[in-house]
């Protein structure tokens, strides 16, 4: 693609870096066939090669964000499936976050649009405020039909946690899962190994083969604390010594998708000190992730800060050391029998593990090495819709992608579905009876640990549409 930036504006390292994305665009319209947008709308300006061309208009022209512009690019899910169609390498996600910055800077959106933004903003990435905002919302939930469709997926979810917090208080899984029933997720209960956190349960092997720290997370901590839980148990129960170093939190996701700059460099940095701390301290072979949007995000620390003196090495560093739970699991053996003879597992392949991270087979390769039965799901590239604050924010587009991928996964008749994203888990359970886990809670039952939670059918209130 042809630009007209000027030599002034390409001294900026970012604009630098767009304008060698925008020219590595051959307009072919690949893209376009694995695009969720545009397979539901239709319009050029939904799919990636109109969102190119918005965005290269307003960036090279420096030019304030229109409202066309904004509504397309709003309407863009980061899933990345573009990026993994795209016969030229074309890195469409440092473009659109070049340009959702550029939008936060230069348009003011409608009042309504700022504050539920600001609201977002402010909670999601705070585990403790997030838990308060779930048990307030819960009062609400009996009122869930005067409310606008962009609060209602935060309603359902406050009601599912009730839920699986009732129900976990009533199960006898070890330490850690009875402490996260209470209100406190042990990732977050300071810098402990595993085997302390699950009160000393699960012995260590006779050798430690590996150091590594746990991303606790903002929003898993609260809906799905069983997961981490999880994590602990089988990655002490394989040799591997877990630590969850003090001061991380969110990883800066979620506001970096809000164009909020300043925000998720600051959530970054915070992470960033706290592993290197330990790199630097005892050492650190891997840096674990749960949900792979935020192992996306942190696999990317290392360009986000390529021009930050301080920052750039270590967020490299850290960047290195990132791996999905899978990954991980994946170089270390593992052995174990279906508890359940004959399971039928739908493996849902998140965008950001698929797309992002390039893991698409990890994770299915490992439930079928212990046994389970995968199912390949119909439009397993196609996103279901979560991508973080998006259902709340684009709730019709969202609503539409989830059921698809509902009806899709029904129709492959599974006992359970796995996945390896709290964004997909909240999402698709909203739309379906299918129980759905984490896929290291599978991994985690076939070697030992408890049976996930989530084999009890959610009751009928928690799967209404929105």
């Amino acid at each position: 693609m042809q630009t007209h930036f000027t030599a002034a504006q390409l001294e900026n390292p970012q604009v630098a870096e767009s304008e060698r994305i925008l020219r590595a665009c051959v307009h072919c319209g690949f893209c376009t066939a694995t695009c969720p947008t545009y397979l539901l709308t239709g319009d050029e300006l939904d799919g990636p090669r109109g969102r190119i061309y918005l965005a290269k208009d307003m960036l090279e022209k420096n030019r304030p964000a229109d409202a066309t512009t904004v509504k397309h690019l709003d309407r863009c899910l980061t899933c990345l499936s573009c990026m993994t169609t795209c016969p030229s390498g074309v890195h469409y996600m440092h473009l659109v976050d070049h340009a959702r910055q550029h939008i936060e800077r230069t348009y003011r959106r409608p009042l309504s649009d700022r504050l539920m933004r600001s609201m977002l903003a402010f909670v999601l990435p705070h585990t403790s405020r997030f838990r308060m905002a779930l048990k307030l919302a819960r009062f609400a939930r009996p009122a869930r039909a005067l409310f606008p469709k962009r609060m209602r997926a935060l309603l359902d979810a406050a009601n599912d946690a009730g839920v699986r917090a009732t129900a976990l208080a009533g199960t006898d899984t070890g330490g850690d899962t009875l402490n996260a029933a209470a209100g406190a997720s042990p990732a977050c209960a300071g810098h402990r190994s595993a085997s302390e956190i699950d009160g000393g349960t699960v012995p260590w092997p006779a050798r430690r083969i590996r150091r590594v720290a746990l991303l606790p997370g903002c929003v898993q901590p609260a809906l799905r604390p069983e997961i981490n839980a999880a994590t602990e148990r089988l990655l002490a129960r394989l040799g591997v010594e877990v630590i969850v170093a003090p001061g991380t939190g969110c990883c800066g996701a979620l506001v970096h998708h809000l164009g909020r700059e300043h925000d998720s460099s600051a959530q970054a940095k915070a992470d960033i000190d706290a592993w290197t701390s330990e790199i630097e301290g005892r050492g650190l072979d891997a840096i674990i992730v749960t949900a792979s949007g935020c192992g996306t995000m942190i696999k990317d620390y290392g360009f986000m800060f390529r021009t930050d003196a301080e920052y750039a090495p270590k967020a490299a560093r850290v960047s290195a050391l990132a791996r999905d739970i899978s990954e991980v699991l994946a170089e270390i053996e593992i052995a174990g029998e279906p508890p359940a003879a004959g399971l039928r597992v739908a493996y849902h392949s998140a965008c950001s593990l698929q797309h992002g991270q390039k893991l698409h087979g990890v994770a299915p390769r490992l439930l079928r090495e212990v046994g389970f039965t995968v199912l390949d799901v119909p439009e397993g590239h196609i996103c279901c819709g979560s991508a973080g604050t998006y259902s709340m924010l684009q709730p019709e587009m969202s609503g539409q992608l989830r059921d698809r991928k509902a009806r899709n996964i029904e129709s492959v008749k599974p006992d359970v579905i796995a996945t390896g994203n709290i964004g997909c888990i909240t999402q698709i359970a909203q739309a379906t009876g299918i129980p759905i886990v984490h896929t290291v809670e599978l991994l985690d039952w076939a070697t030992g640990g408890p049976a996930p939670l989530r084999f009890q059918r959610p009751p009928a209130s928690s799967l209404t549409s929105s």
